[in-house]
């Protein structure tokens, strides 16, 4: 099968830092289902481990790659879910090689079906994003849900994203504004990606790189119950402080840079709370089947038009060329929605 992949990790402007290469087709068993890959997105975590992890042990090339649609072509003796021949989608393993592949074993416990109504480069942008937006919402924050057709209700709930017009972000607005009764503020800075977090729904936009409590008291909103920090936290972790209530909690998905001093949170007796999307199967925890769970109920939202896609933009075929362009549009931190790609 063609695949994507390297040797050593570093920089993206090494002559080999990804390069197309052909391996040996896996087969599945247990309760892996073995899919044929036909679309894919691009993440900041494919750079992290581009930049910093070797090859898997036992693999002479390390295969990235942890959002992709694909069909379903062989399963395990113990897969109970799918059968061959069904439209899937999925985020991966990470401990696993990936989707920048032709074919991909993944566990049946964090794979769903993919919408109906969605494209296969439409459905790829969504499932690591959505997985680590619906893990922050609701396993992490424990943020009260409601139905997406229910009329919002009178909440003291407020959360605050930073970094809204992103990956996380984008799904991460919608599903707050579809599924919580929370008013919803997102921070971006540039006309388009402000435009984009005002379409998702958002109740309002702020400028990260301004004064959060200026612009929140401009609002009339003195602070936030939640605050869901998606990059750069250290740069920002005062003013979070700062504009988060008493007993508030504070999310976050980044690796800060610089040290935060978590004593600050002490005075408002400020929760800290971290997710990693991975932790389910990296761990094989007991819960691992809410990753298939969530995944089927956010196909089904979608198909009854509650939730959109957030591709950004299509990078063309699956190849080392237009993966090495993905990695680095993403590294600048200024992309709108995801980067796609399709097919072989």
């Amino acid at each position: 099968m063609k695949a994507i992949g390297y040797r050593s990790p570093g920089d993206i402007d090494q002559d080999k830092s990804l390069i197309d290469i052909e391996l040996p087709t896996p087969k599945a068993s247990g309760r892996d289902v073995l899919i044929k890959v036909n679309a894919i997105s691009v993440n900041p975590v494919d750079t992290k481990v581009r930049r910093a992890m070797a090859p898997l042990d036992g693999d002479e090339y390390r295969i990235l790659g942890w959002d992709a649609v694909g069909e379903v072509v062989e399963i395990g003796d113990l897969v109970e879910n799918f059968r061959v021949g069904d439209q899937v989608w999925y985020a991966g393993d990470l401990t696993r090689a990936g989707s920048n592949a032709e074919y991909q074993l993944v566990d049946e416990r964090i794979v769903g079906k993919k919408p109906q109504t969605l494209t296969d480069t439409e459905a790829a942008a969504l499932p690591l994003t959505a997985i680590t937006a619906w893990e922050l919402l609701f396993d992490r924050l424990n943020i009260s849900a409601i139905q997406p057709s229910a009329p919002k209700g009178t909440s003291d709930e407020s959360i605050l994203i930073i970094g809204a017009a992103g990956g996380v972000g984008s799904i991460l607005t919608q599903l707050a504004v579809k599924l919580t009764n929370a008013a919803v503020i997102g921070t971006a800075s540039r006309t388009e990606s402000v435009e984009w977090v005002k379409s998702l729904g958002a109740d309002h936009v702020i400028n990260h790189h301004k004064s959060f409590s200026e612009h929140l008291n401009a609002l009339n909103i003195p602070s936030v119950t939640h605050v869901i920090s998606l990059n750069q936290t250290d740069q920002h972790f005062d003013q979070i402080v700062d504009v988060l209530a008493p007993q508030g909690k504070l999310a976050l998905i980044d690796d800060p840079a610089d040290s935060i001093d978590i004593k600050k949170l002490k005075l408002k007796s400020i929760s800290l709370h971290w997710e990693f999307m991975y932790t389910r199967s990296m761990f094989n925890t007991h819960d691992m089947i809410k990753q298939h769970e969530l995944l089927t109920e956010l196909a089904q939202l979608i198909d009854a038009g509650h939730i959109k896609t957030t591709v950004g933009e299509h990078g063309g075929i699956i190849n080392a060329e237009n993966l090495k362009n993905a990695h680095r549009k993403l590294e600048t931190n200024s992309t709108v929605g995801k980067i796609v790609l399709e097919g072989f």
